[in-house]
């Protein structure tokens, strides 16, 4: 056989591997995590960047079920709440790592009208409907698309919620891409379309810990919320439709606090929640994207900034973990081992006029983009 050839054919197959090996790097991990009672099979997708991170995302509540951070010695530990088996988030009732919706949050005993038409949803929450009612958007199965570029890795989840579903109106397709990027941005885009006027406000709703140890508390944890301002509620933490300061109160965290350090203060609005459970009003809201909270943690140097495009930030210290529920590795989630940074539509927006509109009409269509960036310090 002739020299030139036989190197053309080495250099050409040389070339194939190369691709093939660049392929398999580029590829997302794709595993089965489980299967519904229906027979559906749900995978976990396994996003990773060039620095090391990790995001494992499922398609049964398109939760985040893992995320790995390094701390300032460079170690990778898991810094969200969740669950090793999918028969733990179908049992689940605390939203671990889902996307909520149709509407996060609270809309006070579930009524809301559009253009003088009455709607009833279904009541999860005392009296009043919660994160998208009894099977919300954590409750459902997702189709999943991966996707991937020469600096990132995404996960495109899609859900289309009929009409009458929990008792919203309109057909809703709701399409959510997760994207962790090489500057440790883990990126969540969001965009809806309806075809009848109705209310949508999802949300992303991780219990984080920067600890990397699930059985620590968060209230060590160092946060900043960018907000003069937060919703204060009433019992049953509906909001009572106007603003009031955070200056001489616990919710001030304009600048750096522990969350611990006045969590038990004797203040009415944290009596109401158990703790922090309330929306702040986010300084300087134009709609497009900016930082809104800083979270650190000094024991092992991670930072998390939260930036976004909403007016509101849910900031919820984990009141309701109280040791019986069983977690990753068996551990017992204990009182306040998780913290949520929910961006967000403010609550009972649709029965509050002075609010920012959650209405979502034909012909438009929803965005949201939150990013959740990691650094060390």
């Amino acid at each position: 056989m002739d020299k030139s050839i036989t190197a053309a054919c080495l250099s050409a197959l040389l070339l194939i591997s190369c691709r093939t090996n660049n392929e398999v790097q580029k590829m997302i991990d794709k595993n089965l995590f489980g299967t519904l009672p229906d027979g559906q099979q749900v995978y976990s997708y396994t996003l990773k960047n060039k620095v090391g991170m990790e995001v494992s995302i499922i398609n049964y509540g398109a939760a985040v079920v893992s995320l790995t951070a390094p701390d300032r010695n460079g170690k990778f530990e898991d810094i969200v709440l969740g669950y090793d088996s999918l028969e733990g988030y179908i049992n689940d009732k605390s939203y671990f790592g889902s996307i909520v919706g149709r509407y996060g949050n609270r809309i006070g005993k579930g009524k809301f009208s559009i253009d003088g038409s009455n709607y009833q949803l279904t009541i999860n929450d005392g009296e009043n409907h919660l994160h998208g009612g009894i099977n919300g958007y954590n409750k459902v199965f997702w189709n999943a698309e991966p996707v991937t570029t020469d600096s990132s890795q995404s996960l495109k989840l899609t859900y289309v919620s009929q009409d009458g579903e929990q008792g919203y109106p309109g057909t809703v397709t709701l399409q959510v891409i997760y994207t962790l990027n090489d500057n440790n941005e883990l990126q969540i885009n969001y965009t809806g379309v309806t075809d009848k006027p109705t209310i949508l406000n999802p949300t992303h709703h991780s219990y984080f810990n920067l600890t990397g140890n699930q059985e620590n508390t968060i209230l060590d944890h160092e946060l900043t919320i960018n907000a003069e301002n937060f919703t204060p509620v009433v019992k049953g933490l509906i909001t009572t439709g106007g603003l009031a300061k955070v200056e001489n109160t616990p919710l001030d965290f304009r600048k750096h606090e522990k969350i611990g350090l006045r969590i038990n203060n004797d203040f009415e609005q944290l009596k109401l929640g158990n703790g922090y459970d309330h929306n702040w009003a986010l300084d300087n809201y134009n709609g497009k994207l900016q930082k809104a909270v800083e979270l650190y943690d000094s024991s092992s140097g991670r930072k998390m900034e939260v930036f976004t495009d909403q007016p509101g930030m849910q900031f919820y210290s984990g009141n309701f973990l109280d040791g019986t529920i069983k977690g990753k590795k068996n551990i017992l989630y204990k009182l306040r081992t998780g913290l949520c940074l929910e961006a967000q539509g403010f609550p009972d927006s649709p029965n509050k006029p002075s609010f920012p509109s959650v209405r979502l009409n034909p012909g438009e269509k929803y965005k949201q983009t939150t990013i959740y960036k990691f650094s060390t310090r």
